[in-house]
């Protein structure tokens, strides 16, 4: 009261006291009015299921704006040089489409970029073992060898896009093996919880964001394709041919017999990542079984030497004092 009197000069304490009882009087009866009030939940989900379908709308609509405009403006010497070419129309394009999405990358630029890479890179890869072979010779090893040499490189030149997009794809596939259980668990949750598969793909996605973004990234858009799409099985279809792995083609097997004859989806959820969680503690167990073989090589190259250094070089060196001073 004191304090207050101090900040508001003139007030009494009666004055006060009124003061601070109107405003608990107010505060309890906003309490009570928002108690009653009813909100609309599916207001809001409706509003994310719109935004959920202007994303998924402008995905896929992005690359036939992007070919369009391909075709109207020639853009970039590497673009121009893949429409010379007419790369974007071969079926090959479709099957680099599908490949690229498994590494991760999904945009039709990513696709003009590896044909550009695929028809180029042997050609300057040739040029390059052919000036430093030939016009400037760096080894000196005879034409024949130089020829090999040269032709080595333009293969590896061709070979290189395909290379780094398998490597790509085995360390994605990784990922997303080592993440399912955790998010299978998490998954079960939300099923028990009472949301729809796809608030809960939403939802997993959200918590695996950080610990697994490849599991997110894909669960994300799965969502977003359930709730677009008109036909369900096509949504977990697609996220099978962008993963194409073992443990998810059984995951969209459930999950389609789930949408077709309606079992329960929490339980079969629970079976699958209990015996995924247990393949991947196996996995683990023989890795650690094959460790004592994998330790020998080092250890007899790196640990027994500096080990035979240090107990037998005292008596070794005591040996040689003693056999000179004889």
């Amino acid at each position: 009261m004191t304090f207050l009197s101090n900040l508001v000069p003139g007030l009494g304490g009666e004055a006060l006291a009124a003061l601070l009882s109107g405003a608990a009087t107010l505060l309890i009866v906003y309490a009570v009015w928002s108690s009653f009030v009813v909100r609309d939940p599916m207001a809001s989900r409706a509003k994310v299921l719109m935004k959920h379908r202007e994303k998924l709308q402008a995905g896929l609509v992005e690359p036939r704006r992007n070919r369009a405009r391909a075709m109207l403006e020639s853009g970039g010497i590497i673009r121009s040089v893949v429409e010379k070419l007419n790369l974007l129309r071969s079926k090959h394009a479709d099957k680099v489409q599908l490949s690229l999405a498994r590494a991760g990358w999904r945009t039709r630029d990513n696709v003009v970029l590896y044909l550009f890479a695929k028809t180029t890179l042997p050609f300057v890869f040739g040029a390059f073992a052919a000036f430093f072979l030939f016009v400037v010779p760096v080894l000196d090893l005879g034409f024949e060898i130089h020829a090999l040499l040269a032709l080595g490189v333009t293969v590896f030149g061709a070979y290189l896009p395909e290379i780094l997009i398998k490597n790509a794809q085995t360390k994605r596939k990784h990922e997303l093996t080592k993440g399912l259980p955790d998010a299978l668990d998490l998954l079960v949750i939300c099923a028990e919880a009472g949301l729809s598969l796809d608030a809960a793909l939403k939802r997993v996605s959200e918590e695996m964001g950080r610990a697994t973004p490849e599991i997110a990234d894909e669960f994300q858009l799965t969502a977003i394709e359930l709730s677009y799409l008109p036909d369900r099985s096509q949504a977990l279809n697609n996220l099978n041919k962008r993963t194409d792995i073992a443990p998810i083609r059984g995951v969209v097997n459930t999950l389609t017999q789930t949408e077709k004859y309606g079992t329960p989806l929490a339980q079969s959820l629970r079976v699958l990542a209990a015996e995924f969680r247990n393949e991947r503690m196996m996995k683990a167990e023989e890795k650690a079984a094959k460790l004592p073989a994998t330790l020998t090589v080092p250890l007899i190259l790196f640990i027994l030497p500096s080990l035979f250094v240090v107990l037998l070089g005292p008596a070794v060196l005591s040996t040689i004092d003693n056999l000179i001073n004889m």
